[in-house]
């Protein structure tokens, strides 16, 4: 059987990035080898990608959000073009409509190579928060997004998207419905796992035995923040604590806004693991979410969920039954919710319970082995894509 070619463009390749680098290296990492040689060209990440050949290309910080950086092809075209026609790919892989992303479209459609996506950052949710101090510039802003997402999307032959959510948002704006498929994100239920409670951890950070109300997250903001701190304010007559976990731009904004909140910074996976399954409720304000991993990892250790009723997360939560879901920007909404959870173990033990259930559902396995078949179909072995 032929060997397929896959090459995979991708603006950041660290595993531990993000959610979308894990979901990445999640298929990265069962690539097998006898069926699929790939090449990946990326901007940021290590030197080697799991043994397979790859092309690091310059990037740049990006202005509103440092923490992220945005490849160049253009500083590269030779070097990518020269590897691609040696290469001679099947499939193409493209992780964003970036620059690079758009490079990777135009590359592929001039060839007649098929593209899968996955459908990784909803950045028109972004949008509101960049540029709230500009809110005249809003809506021309949302609108060239929205078309440009359509005309690059409409050219790809297959889009994975989370969430059913997602994907009626995707519509709205043009985006063919029959390109896309819901491929949703898996879960490492031997990592989170209720198995990981260890009350004397949390003991040891909040130097209390009080019910602890976790949010995990990069401390961006896009994930709402601005209601977190109100949530937070409107629950400082409880007897509770607050634990924040992660890192970001806006982690100084979080230590001066929530005082008393317990701020980890960022932690390894089993640290969060054992933080998740060791506090009373999860915290996620964020309408941001393409598909919302801490949502589900906080589910899988038995963690009951007060969330948004927004973005691709929402889609998680069955009112009443598995968590509580909110008005986004309704900050007594949250505190309400929270409140009345922490009065009603019966109920908290209700959502632990169920939530376990959904999380069991997500395998790695079956979402990779649907990755791999995809691709094959996508691409055609008998009749080699001529490269120019």
């Amino acid at each position: 059987m032929k060997e397929l070619k896959v090459a995979f463009f991708a603006e950041i390749l660290i595993e531990e990035f993000d959610g979308a680098s894990r979901t990445m290296f999640q298929l990265i990492k069962r690539i097998n080898a006898e069926q699929f040689k790939f090449l990946f060209i990326y901007g940021a990440g290590p030197d080697d990608i799991m043994g397979f050949e790859g092309l690091r290309i310059p990037s740049v910080n990006i202005p509103l959000n440092s923490t992220y950086t945005m490849a160049l092809p253009d500083l590269a075209i030779s070097s990518i073009k020269e590897k691609l026609q040696q290469f001679k790919p099947d499939v193409i892989h493209i992780a964003t409509p970036s620059i690079l992303g758009n490079f990777a479209l135009k590359y592929a459609v001039k060839n007649k190579i098929p593209v899968i996506s996955i459908y990784h950052t909803h950045f028109i949710s972004y949008i509101d928060y960049y540029l709230k101090h500009v809110p005249f510039l809003i809506s021309k802003v949302r609108k060239m997004v929205a078309s440009r997402q359509k005309v690059f999307y409409n050219q790809c032959d297959l889009i994975y998207v989370p969430s059913e959510t997602i994907r009626e948002e995707l519509i709205a704006i043009g985006i063919q419905s029959s390109r896309m498929n819901l491929w949703k994100r898996g879960i490492d239920t031997t990592l989170f796992s209720p198995k990981n409670k260890n009350p004397a951890i949390m003991r040891n950070l909040t130097g209390n035995d009080w019910p602890t109300i976790m949010f995990a997250s990069r401390l961006v903001w896009e994930k709402n923040l601005e209601t977190l701190f109100k949530i937070y304010d409107e629950l400082q007559d409880q007897q509770i604590n607050f634990l924040i976990v992660g890192d970001g731009i806006a982690g100084t904004n979080c230590k001066a806004m929530m005082k008393n909140a317990v701020l980890t910074g960022k932690v390894d996976h089993q640290t969060l693991a054992t933080l998740y399954a060791s506090a009373t409720i999860f915290l996620f304000p964020s309408v941001s979410e393409t598909y919302g991993n801490v949502v589900i990892e906080a589910m899988a250790s038995g963690l009951p969920c007060v969330i948004a009723d927004g973005g691709g997360s929402r889609d998680f939560i069955r009112q009443g039954f598995n968590g509580f879901k909110c008005e986004p920007y309704h900050a007594a909404d949250y505190a309400e919710k929270i409140v009345f959870l922490l009065k009603n173990k019966e109920l908290r033990e209700q959502f632990s319970e169920n939530g376990l259930h959904l999380s069991k559902q997500l395998s790695w396995e079956q979402l990779a082995e649907r990755y791999f078949e995809d691709l094959t179909g996508l691409a055609t072995p008998d009749s080699p894509a001529t490269i120019t």
